[in-house]
């Protein structure tokens, strides 16, 4: 069986994501402990906060450069709302922070999206921009839930998975080579997110 480590960096829905992936039968291994990564089969990065507080975290439970070394290996790593966020360049939650700059772009807040409210809370739909294993068995019009302030924006077109639509068409998630991100939160979005989960874990 495959060893799904979920990075515990002191911030993050750890409980519900390590349910999901023993849900759909895999084993999760829930650490703090970045030498870890390197017996992992595959990784999950959650959030949940603030972007500016989590890379500090990073930084400080030595994941930064870890997670670097451990993309190049090849290896499948799977960013999740606040987890994809800190893949990109660099945030503007809170002041500019810089992320880890595995996928070219930046996050930025919602504006001009007419009288919906921020943060973007609850059940959407995503369109499907480019085939991926991660999304077998999901197609566009699927519903997720989503619960965020900032959203992704990639530098290349390329590297953008799928959109949503909340007062504007916004990037909910992304693939670079073996780099995943997503900004809706699988381990709550029941029957699909659990397939997205399951494609990551099995299919991948």
């Amino acid at each position: 069986m495959q060893t799904i480590m979920i990075i515990d960096y002191g911030m993050g829905n750890l409980k519900s994501v390590e349910k999901a992936v023993e849900k759909i039968g895999a084993k999760p291994l829930v650490s703090s402990n970045p030498e870890f990564l390197t017996k992992a089969d595959k990784v999950i990065l959650p959030g949940v906060g603030a972007f500016r507080d989590c890379i500090n975290n990073l930084k400080k439970y030595h994941f930064t450069e870890a997670i670097k070394d451990y993309v190049k290996t090849g290896k499948l790593l799977l960013g999740i709302c606040l987890g994809m966020h800190v893949l990109l360049e660099k945030s503007y939650e809170f002041g500019e922070h810089q992320g880890l700059g595995l996928i070219a772009g930046e996050v930025i807040k919602f504006q001009d999206i007419g009288n919906l409210p921020v943060p973007h809370m609850g059940w959407n739909s995503i369109n499907i921009k480019k085939k991926s294993r991660i999304l077998s068995k999901i197609k566009s019009g699927d519903f997720f839930y989503f619960a965020h302030s900032y959203y992704v924006k990639p530098l290349y077109e390329a590297d953008i998975l799928t959109t949503t639509d909340y007062g504007i068409e916004f990037t909910s998630s992304v693939n670079r080579e073996n780099i995943f991100g997503v900004q809706f939160h699988p381990e709550k979005s029941q029957e699909k997110g659990l397939q997205v989960l399951k494609n990551f874990v099995k299919e991948m």
